[in-house]
């Protein structure tokens, strides 16, 4: 991965910038795994697909990692939010619970 100022054109700059975007899709592929685990194990511990203080305790945590790494922490939690009420939706159809 190259550093933003090493870049010289816009054509180039897309071009990292696509590589990255099939970064972020492998790794939220990777969360959508576990996701999928947690509506196998879900039922068998009596928990319902949202759980508000587990999408908190997320979205602090994102926020002060975001925060650490210089991503702006508001535009990290609204794509958080998003993802976590996406990823939610997925486990309600499921589990049949819509």
């Amino acid at each position: 991965m190259k550093d933003a100022r090493d870049i010289a054109t816009m054509a180039e700059l897309r071009a990292e910038i696509d590589a990255i975007d099939r970064s972020l899709v492998e790794i939220l592929s990777r969360r959508q795994t576990m996701i999928d685990r947690a509506i196998e194990l879900k039922p068998g511990e009596g928990l319902p697909a949202r759980i508000e203080t587990r999408v908190e305790d997320v979205v602090a945590k994102v926020r002060a990692h975001a925060g650490a790494s210089g991503l702006d922490a508001g535009v990290a939690e609204r794509i958080w939010r998003v993802m976590m009420d996406g990823f939610i939706a997925r486990e309600e159809r499921v589990l049949g619970r819509e």
